[in-house]
């Protein structure tokens, strides 16, 4: 049975288990990370496996008594970082956690290092692979495009027609005629769906209020929250919580 994670820390962090991973682990020199972390986001497989091979060159970090756990807390450390960096680069939220939550059970499965140094390149292949795939199905016009990597690089901002416009350097009404023309919704849906697929893995995986994370979003309020949650889910914020506690625990 999968324990839940019940975290009460910042949306960005996926579990008190990855934070506390992060918080923990030596970091190698930043610019390596930081170019690892954009190679990923931007699909480029060649790029990340080089700035992955030099970080696996220098000293790693102690992060457990014993070698072979130590080494899967660094990949479970790893994965979470590839996680935040395709969700960055345009993958949806919950299609990005599965593909963590997936490759974190493999690793707990593995039972020697020389496996996991291995599996840590596949895990890297597989994440390049999804934004490539993401890349690749987001077919819209430039102007629409920029205008959803905004949505999610901002999603736990403010969002409105006019401030996105007014970021693109186009008028409102010209965007929003554009986006619902080629997405079939209008822009100000977009966003809700967006906040509401977002939202999910706090519901499951941590717990927060409802009231805080319908804040975290910026929702007027929880009752607005949990209507459009209901909207695109036909299910409410608490329905969605307890039916996915459920499916973990199973």
């Amino acid at each position: 049975m999968k324990e839940l994670s019940r975290s009460a820390n910042p949306p960005f962090v996926l579990s008190s288990r990855m934070q506390y991973l992060r918080d923990n682990f030596i970091h190698p020199p930043f610019d390596y990370e930081h170019e690892l972390l954009e190679a990923i986001r931007f699909g480029d497989e060649a790029k990340a496996m080089d700035m992955l091979r030099k970080i696996n060159e220098l000293e790693a970090a102690v992060l457990a008594t014993y070698p072979l756990r130590s080494k899967k807390n660094a990949l479970i450390a790893s994965c979470t970082l590839f996680t935040r960096a395709i969700i960055k680069g345009g993958v949806d939220p919950e299609t990005a956690f599965h593909l963590s939550d997936t490759l974190i059970l493999e690793i707990e499965k593995i039972g020697d290092v020389e496996r996991l140094v291995a599996f840590e390149y596949e895990m890297l292949v597989q994440f390049v692979s999804m934004i490539r795939k993401e890349k690749e199905e987001l077919t819209y016009s430039h102007i629409v495009n920029l205008a959803i990597y905004y949505i999610r690089e901002h999603i736990f901002q403010e969002l409105s027609l006019q401030g996105i416009a007014d970021h693109l350097g186009v008028h409102p009404s010209y965007l929003s005629d554009r986006f619902k023309r080629e997405t079939g919704m209008p822009l100000t849906s977009y966003i809700n769906r967006r906040k509401v697929e977002e939202s999910k893995h706090l519901l499951v995986y941590t717990n927060q209020p409802i009231s805080e994370i319908a804040f975290t979003f910026k929702f007027c309020s929880q009752s607005y929250y949990t209507q459009v949650f209901r909207n695109f889910t036909g299910m409410t914020p608490r329905q969605f919580r307890l039916s996915g506690a459920k499916s973990i625990s199973t």
